[in-house]
């Protein structure tokens, strides 16, 4: 698949945006512009998290509107490492220096976990929350900023201290199924991107195409997919998955439409 079309993937990917009482957090703005990609490599073989940020640092160095400083820089204090400032880059519209923050996550709903809204998003296998992820940015990633080590660091760098601070979540949202997604909130539906079921649910044999993507295939389009498998075949590898109490990320495709999905072991 041509790079530009994997950027164009990532940049397309449902952003979360959230500035309240609790989360006061300045989301970052995608420009509207061509991709270019030519000399992006896809990590193929990197965890998640590293793949999303090679395609966000992709993205701002082929921007005419940015230019990237700093990238995982590490902040050192006397005995230890403080934390890691994700970007820094100064926006070569208004001079500005702005210090982002990158997070790509899955969530699924569950209504009854919390009565904290943020608490009722958790990690496919109940390991995080949106909750967790919102507190250690307000309370850890966007603070080290201002740490008179980072200050001493970007000095030593030659590069002015940020004016701005700025979040891009990028967010994969999953409800239960059958749920209404017009009860959301805005910014929660506009990242719901599929639901999830039980795998009692799942186990009723469908006239489809399945794939059973690994985390590491989870940011490529549906389109890069090609090894499509029968239910019979898919339900094997989903059950061992549910065993171990791991819950698998499923596609299923019909004539008409591709739809993805969680099966839950819990």
């Amino acid at each position: 698949m041509a790079t530009e079309h994997l950027l164009q993937h990532f940049k397309d990917i449902p952003d979360f945006r959230i500035n309240n009482a609790n989360y006061s957090f300045e989301s970052f703005l995608f420009r509207d512009e061509k991709i270019i990609g030519e000399d992006f490599k896809f990590p193929s073989y990197s965890v998640l998290g590293i793949q999303a940020e090679a395609c966000f640092k992709a993205y701002l160095q082929q921007s005419p509107y940015f230019e990237v400083l700093a990238s995982n820089l590490q902040i050192q204090g006397e005995t230890e490492t403080l934390g890691e400032l994700d970007y820094i880059v100064k926006n070569l519209i208004t001079k500005e220096n702005i210090h982002i923050e990158l997070a790509c996550k899955f969530y699924l709903y569950d209504e009854n976990r919390s009565k904290i809204e943020e608490q009722k998003w958790i990690g496919p296998n109940q390991k995080d929350t949106l909750f967790e992820k919102l507190e250690k940015l307000k309370s850890k990633q966007f603070p080290l900023l201002y740490a008179s080590e980072t200050t001493k660091t970007l000095n030593e760098m030659e590069i002015e201290i940020p004016s701005k601070q700025q979040l891009c979540l990028k967010a994969f949202l999953f409800i239960p199924k059958d749920s209404n997604q017009k009860s959301f909130p805005k910014n929660y539906r506009n990242c719901i991107v599929g639901h999830y079921l039980k795998w009692e649910e799942f186990s009723e044999e469908k006239q489809a195409k399945y794939y059973l993507p690994s985390k590491k295939e989870w940011l490529l389009p549906e389109n890069s997919i090609h090894n499509w498998q029968s239910f019979s075949e898919i339900g094997k590898q989903v059950e061992e998955q549910i065993r171990i109490k791991k819950s698998p990320l499923v596609y299923e495709k019909t004539q008409n439409n591709v739809e993805r999905f969680f099966v839950v072991w819990w």
